[in-house]
């Protein structure tokens, strides 16, 4: 089994940080590495987001207007250096350009001014890409983008300091041609986690989890994914309600203020107990409509509508309970 880093790959409001919070505990085997991506990727002379392009000042207030891949790489490298395996929960797109656009290795990641790799889709070289173990972490559009549309309006975008909705910030189309790469350099794949057979010597079994399946079945969910990923599986890694891990949590999760309080205040994860209201397009649209008005409700249709063909393809692959 790989004992390289765990890179959980995910698209925002994918229930991620609860997710990562099971990991969190593990403190004696395990160091979490939290979004660190997205320091290079918001604000540093790399920066690929439009978000702070024009905001010079947010940018040095971040504490990572000088933040390259390269000081992000030499990080997590510092952190498996403790004798300890990394985990690390980061955004697919944080490695990529936004908007489709062909991505170019990372300046301070290149062998030289000309260097390229034709096929890779993000700006990290493939040599970089191997030295992670990759997982997955999806939601369906219909919950995942109407709560990021809400971390980006009136209130909440006065805590979080997003001030615009960015479809290009969805997440699941570069999540999906992330996978689709790892897959044909052989680094996920061919066969399924929880496959009882036809995995080879050194092979990563692709493993998926869907986020309605860790609420459903908390418990199933995460053994499933330490067994397939050689982590150590205990039933104490659900609960968390101690002074020194909400301590901790609170620490690690204070760059991205507004995000992730749900996640910071819970104290274990535990099967949710409401059932599956019957939604359709027409009570997802009035629902959204009545929340944040006429316009608000096409531009989130249309970004749900756009990513679900990304999410059910990534779902084909994921883990069944």
């Amino acid at each position: 089994m790989s004992d390289k880093p765990v890179f959980l790959a995910t698209h925002p409001r994918a229930c991620s940080t609860a997710f990562e919070r099971v990991f969190m505990t593990r403190r004696d085997i395990l160091k979490c590495a939290h979004e660190p991506f997205g320091d290079s990727f918001y604000y540093g002379p790399e920066r690929l987001s439009e978000r702070y392009a024009n905001d010079e000042a947010a940018r040095e207030a971040s504490g990572f207007s000088k933040t390259t891949y390269r000081d992000v790489l030499n990080r997590l490298e510092k952190d498996g250096s403790e004798g300890k395996r990394v985990f690390i929960k980061d955004m697919a797109y944080y490695l990529m350009p936004p908007n489709g656009k062909p991505a170019t290795i990372a300046p301070s990641l290149r062998k030289s001014e000309d260097y390229i790799e034709e096929g890779n889709p993000t700006v990290l070289p493939l040599e970089v890409l191997k030295k992670f173990h990759w997982t997955f972490l999806i939601r369906h559009p219909r919950r995942a983008i109407p709560s990021y549309y809400r971390c980006c309006v009136p209130p909440l975008d006065e805590v979080t300091g997003f001030k615009e909705f960015m479809p290009s910030e969805a997440g699941y189309v570069e999540l999906r041609r992330l996978f689709d790469y790892l897959r044909e350099q052989k680094m996920v794949g061919p066969s399924l986690a929880g496959e009882s057979n036809g995995q080879k010597q050194g092979e990563v079994a692709i493993t998926v989890i869907d986020a309605d399946d860790l609420l459903d079945h908390p418990e199933s969910v995460v053994k499933a994914f330490c067994k397939a990923n050689g982590i150590d599986y205990k039933p104490e890694m659900l609960t968390w309600d101690d002074d020194e891990n909400q301590k901790y949590v609170s620490e690690a999760f204070a760059k991205w203020n507004g995000f992730h309080n749900d996640a910071i205040q819970s104290k274990s994860l535990t099967a949710r107990t409401q059932t599956h209201k019957t939604v359709t397009e027409e009570s997802e649209n009035e629902e959204w409509r009545q929340k944040y008005g006429e316009e608000a409700q096409k531009v989130i249709r249309a970004c749900v509508d756009e990513n679900i063909p990304h999410y059910e393809y990534l779902k084909s692959f994921a883990l069944k309970f």
